[in-house]
């Protein structure tokens, strides 16, 4: 394809950070959507417009209240905690749809501003039982935004089979590896950097930073 633009899904987390890189590095032209559901913290946004204004990266933040009217979790509601699935049941954070929705309204902002290609940093291999992380869905999607507008756009998932000590590898291979650790919110919490250390999320994050810095010691060792 010749078209040279991409438009990423940006939540000014580690993932979509790491894949906003990503995209710097094989893209020619990079902008960034970032979608306002009334999550649990504003700080998520601002983290955002910052990190994009950081890099240079047209940035837009568009309104997506709606879908916390619809449904109502861990991550809209300071009233419901934030918990692992159990016996089969689906986290406390997960938002039906959401990824449905970002990628259909990010691929409707593409179309606009020319960008065939949409990235976002859904990951099967840490699978926390998001059923719309699934490599399944993103490829069952793409076909359907491609039917829907008659256009032909790729949704790129670099971090797909990723685990998370290679998204940090991965980072590290942008020469985003600090940036990444001091200026991303991937906190449940809303704590900048290495987190709370004590939700879900930090956790999986400090588990895969750990791993990747002592594989990468004994490797030089």
């Amino acid at each position: 394809m010749d078209n040279k633009k991409a438009l990423v899904v940006f939540s000014g987390g580690q993932d979509s950070t790491t894949c906003l890189f990503w995209a710097m590095k094989h893209f020619d032209e990079v902008e960034a959507v970032t979608f306002d559901y009334n999550q649990r913290h504003d700080e998520e946004i601002e983290v955002a417009k910052e990190i994009a204004e950081d890099l240079g990266v047209k940035h837009t933040i568009l309104d997506m209240s709606l879908l916390s009217q619809l449904a109502p979790n861990a991550l809209t509601r300071d009233d419901i905690e934030v918990k692992d699935g159990e016996n089969g049941d689906l986290p406390s954070t997960f938002v039906p749809g959401r990824n449905l929705l970002f990628l259909s309204f990010a691929s409707i902002m593409g179309k606009q501003i020319g960008a065939q290609h949409i990235v976002t940093g859904v990951c099967e291999t840490d699978f926390s039982g998001y059923p719309d992380c699934r490599d399944v869905f993103i490829k069952s999607l793409n076909v359907t935004l491609n039917l829907s507008m008659d256009d032909q756009f790729v949704v790129h998932t670099p971090l797909m089979w990723l685990d998370k000590a290679q998204t940090w590898e991965l980072a590290d291979d942008l020469n985003a590896l600090t940036y990444v650790k001091e200026r991303t919110l991937t906190c449940y919490h809303g704590v900048r950097g290495s987190g709370c250390g004590e939700c879900p999320s930090c956790k999986l994050r400090q588990n895969g930073l750990d791993t990747y810095i002592n594989q990468k010691e004994g490797a030089n060792a």
